[in-house]
């Protein structure tokens, strides 16, 4: 029976035609082929008709594509090989190269690789340069004499700048193949090599996006620590002036009876009152009942909590559903505090179903909102915060009682 095929004894690869082993003796100067009655592997993709060579290949086509059905039409084109072509040139005889001619300068050019092949490769990971010297040297047979070349110069300094050659040069010879399982392992090898860089900057970058959550998270606790500090301090000082202001409204009517008094004196004929003069004993006044702590008015933080707590203790049996309120006022509050420019976050319709279940028709959420700023607009059909009546202070305030609401298990208990 012919021969299908020409098997190279140095690297096991087959050929089709006489005129392939003569490139590929050329390329790596092997000179040992031999008739081979297996036909070489032809795989054509069904999606794009791609002709591929091995099994690598087609892996290789599939990654780089998506295409993954292909027809074996191996024996279709098999034919039997012609001999009667000029054999493979020798080595030796291909480097021959006139003496005058060398003494001239030469173009240097980029070697001729096949673009398949290195887009194959690039999509592997190889560089060009690295790529296009695998090719250029292995003949630009296979895929995996690419990959052999790479796995025993991947340590060449010279490994990752461009290639240029003579025009009319012939490639040095390769050094003695691998094996294809040990080509493979070689191959796996520097996958699983990339893997791993991959892998590694991956977790770099993890750690860099943990250390800024943890920085901005620093940063947003001493905001919060700063504005709870300056409302405390407000509160100290609307306090104080309250205090003072009281004590002037008493010193006024104590002035107004006095001139009372005087002006009745007057009328009656008396003389005014001798201030050094000795008061007649009255009775004991009736001692009144004060109370410990000075009255003053609920502010909108107390306000809040009463809401809040009312809400709860309303809804005592049903854990999940106060929770759920909670959670759903805490997510308008905190959308529009962080969002006070978009109106979507400042208009809620009262009429929405998820709305009533969770907010409307519990006692408390409205009125809490309402404390926030919002006001009911268009026939009580929305709840409406206008963007000049957006306060961050209260907005603040009462996501920190709704947190404290949500994290303490005996909040609204006594």
């Amino acid at each position: 029976m012919a021969g299908l095929s020409l098997r190279c004894g140095d690297c096991g690869v087959l050929l089709r035609s006489v005129e392939e082993a003569q490139a590929h003796a050329e390329a790596t100067n092997h000179a040992n082929f031999s008739e081979s009655t297996e036909a070489v592997l032809n795989l054509v993709c069904a999606a794009c008709g791609k002709p591929c060579r091995s099994q690598t290949e087609v892996d290789l086509h599939t990654k780089r594509t998506g295409h993954t059905e292909f027809t074996d039409k191996t024996m279709e084109v098999a034919k039997p090989i012609d001999l009667e072509a000029a054999p493979p040139k020798p080595a030796g005889e291909a480097m021959d190269v006139d003496a005058s001619a060398s003494a001239e300068p030469q173009e240097m050019v980029a070697p001729e690789v096949n673009k398949e092949m290195l887009a194959d490769l690039e999509a592997m990971g190889f560089t060009t340069a690295r790529a296009t010297r695998a090719l250029h040297f292995s003949g630009n047979s296979t895929i995996e004499g690419a990959i052999n070349w790479l796995s025993e110069h991947q340590e060449d300094p010279d490994i990752d700048e461009p290639l240029l050659v003579p025009a009319n040069t012939i490639t040095e010879a390769n050094k003695p193949s691998l094996s294809p399982e040990e080509m493979k392992i070689k191959a796996q090898e520097l996958r699983e090599r990339a893997r791993k860089k991959k892998e590694e900057e991956e977790r770099r970058m993890e750690r860099e996006r943990e250390k800024e959550r943890i920085r901005i998270g620093k940063e947003l606790l001493e905001a919060k620590r700063i504005e709870e500090d300056n409302e405390r301090k407000r509160m100290i000082e609307l306090r104080r002036l309250e205090k003072e202001e009281e004590k002037r409204a008493r010193e006024k009517i104590r002035q107004k009876l006095e001139e009372d008094k005087a002006e009745r004196r007057r009328k009656l004929g008396l003389p005014p009152e001798d201030p050094a003069a000795p008061k007649p004993s009255a009775p004991p006044p009736v001692e009144e009942k004060k109370s410990a702590l000075p009255v003053r008015p609920a502010t909108k933080a107390e306000r809040m909590r009463d809401f809040l707590r009312n809400l709860k203790q309303q809804n005592k049996d049903d854990d999940a559903k106060v929770k759920r309120a909670f959670q759903t006022l805490l997510t308008y509050i905190g959308n529009v505090a962080k969002n006070p420019d978009e109106e979507k976050f400042r208009k809620i319709r009262l009429t929405n179903a998820t709305f009533q279940e969770r907010v409307g028709n519990l006692h408390g959420g409205i009125e809490f909102l309402q404390l926030c700023g919002f006001e009911k607009l268009e026939g009580n059909e929305f709840l409406f915060l206008a963007r000049d009546k957006v306060d961050k202070a209260v907005l603040n305030t009462a996501g920190a009682e709704l947190n404290s609401a949500i994290t303490n298990p005996f909040f609204g208990v006594l």
